[in-house]
């Protein structure tokens, strides 16, 4: 008798429930860990790769680039960026809404887009795919990081159902509860950029599955005021800038660096 109410995304289970979206939500669950943490002079973002292996052509990525040569972290507007965990295929989809949406907004005002309306403008989608029939929802949920003139810099959690809401420290997919204790621990209000690298670092090191950190398993991104423009200007790290900063906060291999100077 309760199968039916789970096959479809638009019933309600008798309790008052929609499956559908509980099963995305834990897919997310499961899914690698992006973190995002708010400081008073910029915003940082981390995530898990899960995707790796020798083989891959990682050529694009060591170029660099903004967003698209990324599994988790992508540039949606040049005040905005966005890291995501679950279903990729869903990611990237509403990466591509996601950025025509800014840049239509763009042209429309001749201003980027206030961050909170851009998660506004993602939320109204992935709330339409929880109501009409033959739709499944988005498996994804997303972190936005970005700055506008209004709020300045500011940090938003999005999630399947069309929930948005913004955070100061937050995390998402796996082992997410042991990263949010870590951070009410160690979060402070007045935090700097420079001091959030080295806390984002070090709670995705006791977070992550890997026993040690690297840019093949991490991907790191800053969004912060230019000093010159007053601009928000963003940075999706490449990975041998990833290795230099974790080899700078102590959190780099280096068991393999030994035994390989040994030998």
């Amino acid at each position: 008798m309760a199968r039916r109410y789970d096959s479809r995304t638009t019933i309600f289970s008798p309790e008052g429930r929609l499956y559908q979206i509980e099963y995305a939500m834990e897919a997310i669950s499961h899914a690698g860990t992006v973190l995002g943490l708010l400081a008073k002079d910029g915003v940082v973002l981390a995530a898990e790769k899960k995707v790796t292996g020798k083989l891959l052509d990682m050529s694009g990525a060591k170029e660099g680039g903004y967003g698209g040569s990324g599994e988790k972290i992508f540039l949606l507007n040049s005040n905005v960026i966005a890291g995501v965990a679950g279903i990729t295929a869903d990611a990237n989809s509403l990466v591509n809404y996601a950025r025509t949406a800014a840049q239509r907004h763009l042209f429309t005002y001749n201003e980027d887009i206030p961050v909170e309306m851009l998660a506004q403008r993602l939320c109204d989608m992935k709330q339409g795919y929880t109501q009409f029939g033959g739709l499944r929802p988005f498996g994804v949920s997303l972190l936005y990081a970005g700055y506008d003139p209004h709020y300045e810099f500011q940090l938003y959690h999005s999630d399947p159902s069309g929930n948005y809401s913004g955070w100061k420290a937050t995390c998402i997919g796996a082992n997410n509860g042991t990263a949010q204790s870590l951070l009410k621990q160690e979060y402070k209000d007045d935090i700097t950029v420079e001091e959030a690298i080295g806390l984002v670092l070090r709670v995705m090191s006791k977070t992550m599955d890997s026993t040690t950190l690297g840019s093949e398993k991490l991907e790191f991104a800053v969004l912060t005021l230019d000093r010159n423009t007053k601009l928000p200007k963003a940075k999706i790290y490449k990975p041998a800038e990833i290795d230099a900063l974790l080899q700078q906060h102590d959190l780099g291999k280096k068991d393999e660096d030994t035994e390989m100077g040994s030998a």
